[in-house]
């Protein structure tokens, strides 16, 4: 392997790497890519730019198949609480590897320091889940469906829905590749509203609970622990709770968003440190008091069958069906644009630096920057995928599902970003070395929960097999099919295709004065 990016005789000649309008290239032949200062984050962006992932669709659409699946309003409000203290652990983890590594690409950089052998293997793997399941399906279907509520339509995830949601992420993608500035100020401005709804949910719940209500008293928190069975929610076993945890997880997911863009971040290492413990901490409060304010004014019944629209339903029983509340839920909906804008915002990045890797086909194209000095390719790589998922589930309900098949690769994802770790700072062979350091019995209990979700999935729910309108295993094994294609890839990518074509591939390391390691992937022509 060449550490220095040179070619190592006149018989060998790099034939692809990453190109860009805005690079500089040394001896080391490796073409790096800087965005404008003017264009970088500081503290007050990272934290809604997590804000803007992390509240989006989850805390106004997930509470109803979380309380379906464990039957409990003691139960589910505890793993909301669960939920948020996973959510540090798991932050703590990526302090310690972001702050290492503050590179653009989050968990790509740091799977590729830990697993070394076989070479390449963990990042082809990584790349197919980010790419292929690394889309805003389920955020611009709840948008879909919040608009047609604020419309006075009752229509569910039919194509009515659908094809509001790919409106929705047609727009973020445009204004991301072409008016890049707008779209982190659209972001950040989306950012302050999605608090002001989910506070004001909060204290229009503390409002139903002194019994300002345009329906009976639910009293859903009489006996709140108890485990109830009916026809429409409880008696669904480890798998229940697993699922109900996994859907939480989505609820919470953007506290890693600031890492896949560090390379964007003014200061990266004191932005993350201060920005992310703030909105993670400000998020968990709320959230944990919006379920609250849901269970204070939705009877269980028909919680447990709201699907989607939990925050449309609040909003009728507590302030009626008249005009104003009926444009209550468009404020959702701007809520799951602000989502989705974020997200397309983070998972085009990533895809970008997949492409200056080669680690995609025709990867020049994929890490282009041009014309507007923002990844437009990789946005609309983003795109395709994103509305492919959206269009292909059958008529019926498809948030669930949706939010499953996002969520669940995720989990082992994590779970090997958490082992490595341990085994980064067990191995003294490794000089690992960060300002941030995790203790181990934190790692532990977030890599115990992500077996935990990445595992019970599989288990048969003591219930109806086909609960959620599709068989229980469909989202993990195609989570896991996913995973197993990157590996597949791997094989085709730096085993068959180097064999048949004449070159080989290397990987371009290169570490500076900090410590920081960046990798660049190439073809080398062997004659």
């Amino acid at each position: 392997m060449a550490s220095d990016g040179k070619a190592k005789d006149a018989d060998t000649r790099v034939l692809q790497g990453g190109t860009d309008e805005e690079y500089s290239s040394g001896n080391d032949g490796v073409q790096e890519f800087a965005y404008d200062d003017s264009r970088k984050i500081g503290v007050t962006g990272a934290v809604f730019l997590i804000l803007n992932k992390m509240i989006g669709t989850g805390i106004f659409s997930t509470p109803s198949g979380i309380f379906a699946a464990t039957g409990s309003v003691g139960v589910s409000l505890f793993l909301w609480v669960i939920g948020g203290i996973l959510t540090f652990c798991g932050l703590s983890v990526f302090l310690e590897f972001g702050l290492a590594i503050p590179l653009s690409g989050g968990e790509k950089n740091y799977l590729e320091r830990v697993y070394r052998h076989p070479r390449y293997l963990a990042t082809c793997v990584l790349a197919a889940q980010m790419v292929l399941l690394g889309f805003s399906s389920g955020n611009a279907l709840a948008f879909g469906r919040y608009i047609l509520l604020a419309s006075g339509s009752t229509l569910g995830d039919g194509w009515e829905a659908r094809g509001i949601a790919i409106a929705c992420i047609t727009f973020a993608v445009v204004l991301h590749s072409t008016l890049p500035k707008w779209g982190i100020r659209l972001v950040n401005v989306l950012g302050v509203f999605k608090v002001v709804i989910l506070l004001f949910i909060v204290f229009a719940g503390f409002a139903a609970l002194s019994g300002r209500l345009l329906v009976p008293p639910p009293g859903n928190f009489h006996n709140a622990f108890t485990l109830e069975v009916t026809e429409n929610y409880g008696g669904q076993g480890a798998y229940g709770y697993s699922t109900a945890l996994l859907r939480i997880i989505y609820s919470y997911k953007g506290w890693e968003n600031a890492n896949y863009v560090l390379g964007e971040l003014k200061n990266p290492r004191k932005t993350l440190a201060v920005a992310a413990p703030i909105a993670i901490g400000g998020v968990t409060i709320l959230y944990v008091l919006a379920n609250v304010a849901y269970f204070a004014a939705i009877p269980k019944d028909d919680l447990a069958t709201s699907e989607v629209l939990v925050a449309g339903l609040f909003f009728r029983n507590v302030f009626g069906d008249s005009a104003g509340a009926r444009a209550l839920p468009a404020f959702v909906a701007l809520s799951n644009l602000g989502n989705v804008l974020a997200v397309s915002f983070a998972h085009a990045r990533l895809n970008q630096e997949f492409g200056k890797e080669a680690l995609l086909p025709f990867g020049k194209f994929w890490a282009s920057i041009k014309p507007f000095n923002a990844p437009a390719p990789a946005l609309f790589l983003h795109w395709i995928v994103t509305v492919i998922v959206l269009v292909a589930p059958p008529a019926g309900p498809a948030y669930n599902f949706i939010v499953d098949l996002y969520v669940y690769p995720g989990a082992w994802i994590n779970g090997f970003v958490a082992a490595g770790l341990i085994y980064l700072q067990w191995r003294k062979s490794e000089n690992w070395t960060s300002p941030w350091h995790t203790y181990l019995p934190i790692i532990v209990l977030y890599l115990l929960a992500n077996i935990f979700l990445a595992i019970v999935p599989f288990i048969p729910p003591n219930g109806d097999w086909n609960s959620d309108g599709y068989p229980y295993f469909v989202f993990p094994v195609v989570g896991v099919g996913v995973l197993l294609l990157g590996g597949v890839y791997w094989l085709l990518w730096s085993k068959v295709w180097p064999a048949i074509g004449g070159y080989k591939i290397e990987a371009h390391r290169i570490v500076d004065d900090d410590g920081v390691e960046v990798v660049r992937y190439k073809k080398i022509k062997i004659r």
